[in-house]
């Protein structure tokens, strides 16, 4: 179990967060169409695992649009922003503010074994049963080659360190 914070306060993480070098675990997850799909569904591509609460709050929000310009520049490259959203809710925020260049994900249907997969289940605190926030980037054959739990929810991710790893 690992612990973050929210707002200064302590939050317990659950799962086993993927170390760099390690192979993820496969998912099973509801694209904006509600249709499933896994890891396999990215084959051959480099895979930006952009793990937060909900697109709702104003951190999460900023951060799928940064990685939604980043995108745009990255070769062989798929970035997905996952979250416990309902895909409704993740197709209306990327209508509502022009998100074309990532994808959205739902765990919706497996938040308990997805989470718990990939160390983000948030186990106490307001955001019980949400997603906490992560980066994790994986190589062509799922191979974890960075991986960040941010330590305080309410902060973006480290940009510049995960997308210097896939270069």
């Amino acid at each position: 179990m690992s612990q973050v914070t929210l707002k200064g306060e302590a939050v317990s993480i659950g799962g086993t967060f993927p170390a760099p070098g390690s192979v993820a675990p496969d998912f099973l997850l509801a694209n904006i169409k509600r249709e499933d799909v896994s890891l396999n569904d990215y084959a051959g591509k480099k895979k930006i695992l952009n793990i937060f609460p909900s697109v709702d709050t104003p951190t999460c929000a900023l951060s799928v649009k940064r990685f939604n310009d980043e995108a745009a520049t990255l070769d062989n490259t798929v970035v997905l922003c996952i979250s416990a959203d309902l895909p409704f809710a993740q197709k209306r925020f990327c209508g509502a503010e022009g998100v074309e260049s990532i994808e959205t994900l739902s765990a919706f249907r497996d938040i308990a074994g997805f989470t718990h997969a990939y160390g983000v289940a948030i186990l106490d605190s307001s955001l019980r049963g949400l997603t906490s926030r992560a980066v994790i980037i994986l190589d062509e054959s799922n191979k974890v080659i960075y991986s960040e739990l941010i330590a305080e929810i309410t902060e973006e991710p480290n940009y510049e360190n995960a997308l210097s790893a896939l270069k």
